[in-house]
């Protein structure tokens, strides 16, 4: 962590702040610095995994997260409910801690359910929020509650966590086992109701049987490339390029597992698998989704983040590598995804390309999945 960063820092890298610091034409670097932001300040920006649970936030915590949540220049969040394997019960009552944030403040918060949501939240200046779930245990074995927490506003789920599930094959079990007939039928009936697969935690198998049977775009909404790092949460090319001829896109995540587990990875490590991906896939099927704080990472933060790693491995959920905390030193900002905007175009991707990253190859997906 970049500890001598302030917050007065990251509010003058702002797009806005760029803009707006001085009257005279400017030139050279600094003339392409002000072109850069003025790409993100334009941009449909989507993150699609982060907010691990909105629910929890506090009326405390709302003044401070309406300023951060304007930092970023985000538009659209994917936040994650039930955890990586709550309950029925618990799942329910996360939604409905959800659910009540959105409805007390709807001068910060739009409830995403379809296209309209995404677009209105840029129009307006607000924060689209997607309900998700990146486990299957609070489904059980009961198919009929895809349509039930459909209902809730959940649009996108997972077969499986790290482990095995009814459904499918987490990642941390082997690549062996592939989707059950369970499975089959939960994808069928996720395609019909406009639910979108996510298939970032599934094994090879698990993810290659998913692919093949939707027949909406299958998304891995949070992954790294097996190709770069080898690790069992990144993905194989094979898997990937198959993602993207069905018209699925795959989020480039900044956890650890984007490098070996003796160091924390940085911006450079985490555009080695942005750039693989956009080579194996293709400009319009690769996104963003971080999976590590939306806010700036604190020393207490980090405190925390160890205890949580502990208890994750006590419950055999940890992967490997998760000896560090899920963060990029040099991309702890409220502001992170105009730093990868602005090295895509330092590798010489165009403004289009892009902007296509940063949502818009997300929100096209979302616009196929969730038309019944």
């Amino acid at each position: 962590m970049n500890a001598s960063w302030t917050r007065r820092d990251f509010l003058s890298l702002s797009g806005g702040a760029l803009l707006a610091s001085g009257v005279a034409p400017l030139s050279g670097a600094a003339a392409g610095k002000a072109g850069n932001a003025e790409v993100y300040r334009k941009a449909f920006v989507l993150d699609c995994n982060t907010l691990a649970s909105i629910g929890s936030f506090s009326e405390s915590d709302i003044p401070e997260i309406k300023q951060l949540l304007r930092d970023s220049g985000v538009n659209v969040v994917k936040s994650t409910l039930g955890g990586g394997g709550g309950n029925f019960e618990a799942t329910v009552a996360d939604i409905a801690a959800a659910q009540g944030l959105m409805e007390r403040h709807p001068e910060l918060f739009i409830k995403a359910t379809g296209i309209a949501d995404l677009d209105r939240a840029k129009r307006e200046g607000k924060l689209a929020v997607i309900f998700s779930f990146e486990a299957a245990s609070m489904l059980e074995d009961k198919l009929d509650r895809i349509e039930l927490f459909r209902g809730f506003g959940v649009r996108v789920m997972q077969l499986s966590y790290n482990r095995k599930s009814p459904f499918g094959c987490g990642c941390l079990d082997g690549d062996t086992d592939g989707v059950t007939e369970l499975g089959k039928q939960a994808i069928a009936k996720m395609n019909a109701l406009g639910v979108a697969l996510d298939l970032s935690h599934a094994n090879t198998r698990t993810t290659a049987d998913g692919i093949a049977l939707s027949t909406k775009p299958p998304l891995i909404t949070h992954a790294g490339c097996r190709s770069v790092f080898a690790h069992p949460r990144n993905k194989e090319d094979r898997e990937m390029k198959a993602l993207a001829d069905k018209g699925g896109v795959m989020g480039i995540y900044m956890l650890p597992f984007l490098t070996e587990d003796t160091r924390q990875p940085m911006l450079e490590d985490y555009m080695r698998h942005m750039l693989h991906a956009l080579q194996v896939c293709g400009e319009d099927h690769v996104g963003i989704g971080t999976d590590v704080p939306f806010f700036t990472v604190s020393a207490s933060d980090l405190e925390e983040m160890k205890r949580d790693e502990a208890e994750r491995q006590a419950k055999g959920i940890a992967a490997p590598g998760e000896n560090r905390p899920p963060y990029i030193p040099d991309l702890n900002m409220p502001r992170k995804l105009e730093k990868v905007s602005d090295a895509l175009l330092a590798h010489g991707y165009g403004s289009a390309a892009v902007d296509k990253v940063l949502g818009l190859n997300f929100r096209r997906a979302f616009k196929d999945i969730w038309a019944v």
